[in-house]
């Protein structure tokens, strides 16, 4: 069984409603893997079945050499499994640094630290003593993407963080991601609908339509393709690049 991320034949969704059909992918330790696709094809319901918001009608999903398909969201979380939701979900109420630090997992050292997060993500220490509420979208996307960081993870999932950012705090969350692939402790899902950018970010690809995988294999095909793409995606994907 390998170390990275698994899943095999994976049929899950919401419920008795089932978005996943007979999904296996395989996300190697260090590994990058953009997860493409158009819109309600399954993309964002795949990261929730990693970390176990869903319902898993049949299929496995195994992490760091274990079967944690039945596993409460929280241990795969312990285990080191983060993850960046598409709505961001800070803590309004609290600091940025407040943010980081109810993150921090107890005892023990840590590879990542507020400093850490602050060296990746410069803005959040010019906003530190500030509420998540009055920080701009692309701030509190740095900081879900931060706070996922404090957890220590091995594997980072995130869903669709450059959505609705200014071209100028695109670039600046793609330089802290571009940096965060260089880590050699880290491996990266993302989800994305600037196709090219996250082709151009992760070594590997796969594509969604309809709740099935129709392509999992290198990126730079992909990139070098754009018909493909596009017609894998069902759409023109050269319209989705920043």
């Amino acid at each position: 069984m390998s170390d990275g991320l698994v899943l095999q034949n994976v049929r899950a969704g919401f419920g008795e409603t089932v978005v996943l059909e007979g999904v296996s992918m395989t996300l190697a330790p260090r590994g990058t893997l953009a997860l493409l696709g158009r819109n309600g094809v399954g993309k964002s319901t795949l990261l929730g079945t990693v970390m176990g918001h869903t319902t898993l009608h049949s299929g496995t999903v195994s992490f760091a050499g274990r079967d944690i398909s039945r596993s409460a969201p929280y241990r795969r979380n312990r285990l080191g499994l983060a993850w960046v939701p598409q709505e961001r979900e800070i803590f309004r109420s609290l600091t940025v640094a407040e943010n980081l630090d109810v993150a921090r997992p107890p005892g023990g050292s840590q590879r990542w630290t507020a400093a850490r997060v602050y060296e990746l993500f410069p803005p959040l220490a010019e906003r530190r003593t500030h509420f998540g509420g009055q920080l701009s979208g692309g701030e509190q996307q740095m900081l879900s993407i931060g706070r996922a960081l404090m957890s220590d993870p091995q594997i980072v999932l995130m869903d669709e963080p450059l959505e609705g950012l200014a071209p100028v705090i695109v670039d600046a969350v793609l330089a802290g991601i571009e940096t965060l692939r260089r880590d050699d402790k880290v491996a990266i899902l993302l989800v994305e609908q600037h196709a090219k950018l996250a082709l151009g970010v992760c070594a590997k690809a796969m594509v969604l339509d309809r709740g099935r995988v129709v392509y999992d294999g290198d990126s730079a095909p992909l990139l070098g393709e754009p018909d493909k793409l596009s017609a894998l995606m069902g759409i023109d994907a050269r319209a989705t690049s920043h």
